[in-house]
């Protein structure tokens, strides 16, 4: 005789409540643990822009034990603003980040902006070696909080932007540190009223006019290497044409002033501009900022990194960025 099993009628799958109410949980527990996810992300980025800007710094060291002096900022032919530039600090240590071939490529005997009289813009060739040079990526210089770092744009303004041939430019995360300004002046681009704060000079500043000829060696740094910035960080939210090119080397776009005013420390151009002070605009273009929250991260002349909150001290940042003012202070 055969056996049935009869099935349970108790038997049932979720109802159209419980599946919402379990879909409700799961959004709460995502909205939970999203944050942390985030955070865990922004930590790990600003930790590999740090680990950049150290081997940057290495990078100057090796080139300074190599030459016997650190590299200038820049070298420009002229005064501000439409003279042409050469070389400069990011350029000059490319074979110290692993950029020998990119090294290579770099003509010093030309200036970055020459056009070759077979330039075709139209079939998006670069006009010269040295152009196209800085038309590659170097990861180095890239700090990955930072968004669209991997876009070639044309910069605001010079020989090589929106001022001459509208040349492209690859962008990047770190300008050097010129020195002191009151807005007056400034240490990117060669203006004789600069030399009446001599004293405000930083470790990377121009050469090339106005009787600055001469880079600066360790010896030159008065203030101690601990306390004298070298490299920081310079994006901004608003403005791209005026965001970091590496290989630029007209006045402000690979190397900055610091500026004793909050506002060059937002990270964004267009909010400095129209808070204004002394130095108006030009003190935004040579201002500081990063993607991450409450800093940004500067490189000192012993090759230190540290994380300096957007709330600091201006007149003690102001004071770090010169080798030998002599000022007395304490760190932030």
């Amino acid at each position: 005789m055969k056996k049935f099993c009869r099935q349970s009628k108790n038997g049932r799958g979720f109802t159209l409540v419980e599946l919402l109410v379990v879909i409700a949980i799961i959004g709460i527990l995502v909205a939970l643990l999203l944050p942390a996810v985030q955070s865990a992300r922004e930590a790990a980025r600003r930790t590999q822009c740090s680990n950049n800007l150290k081997q940057v710094a290495l990078a100057l060291h090796n080139y300074h034990t190599a030459v016997k002096s650190f590299p200038p900022g820049k070298i420009t032919q002229g005064p501000c603003c439409n003279t042409k530039s050469g070389a400069n600090w990011a350029i000059m240590i490319l074979p110290y980040v692993e950029q020998q071939g990119l090294y290579d490529m770099y003509d010093m005997e030309k200036v970055n902006e020459d056009v070759s009289p077979n330039w075709a813009p139209a079939a998006n060739v670069p006009p010269n070696s040295n152009n196209g040079v800085g038309q590659h990526a170097v990861p180095t210089y890239v700090c990955t909080s930072e968004p669209d770092t991997d876009m070639l744009d044309i910069p605001e303004s010079g020989p090589g932007g929106g001022w001459g041939d509208n040349l492209k430019w690859r962008r990047s995360s770190y300008r050097c540190v010129g020195g002191r300004s009151d807005g007056s002046g400034w240490w990117d681009s060669g203006e004789s009223n600069i030399a009446k704060h001599w004293n405000w000079r930083g470790a990377l500043h121009v050469i090339g006019y106005g009787g600055i000829e001469r880079p600066e060696s360790f010896s030159s740094i008065r203030d101690g290497t601990s306390n004298t910035l070298l490299i920081g960080e310079m994006g901004t939210r608003t403005h791209p044409n005026r965001r970091t090119f590496w290989a630029y080397s007209y006045t402000s776009y690979n190397s900055s002033d610091i500026t004793p005013q909050a506002r060059t420390l937002l990270g964004d151009y267009d909010r400095c501009a129209q808070i204004g002070g002394p130095g108006g605009e030009n003190a935004c273009k040579r201002g500081w900022g990063s993607f991450h929250p409450g800093g940004l991260h500067f490189a000192f002349c012993d090759a230190s990194v540290r994380f300096i909150s957007d709330t600091v001290d201006m007149e003690l940042l102001a004071a770090m960025a010169t080798i030998d003012g002599r000022e007395i202070i304490s760190s932030p």
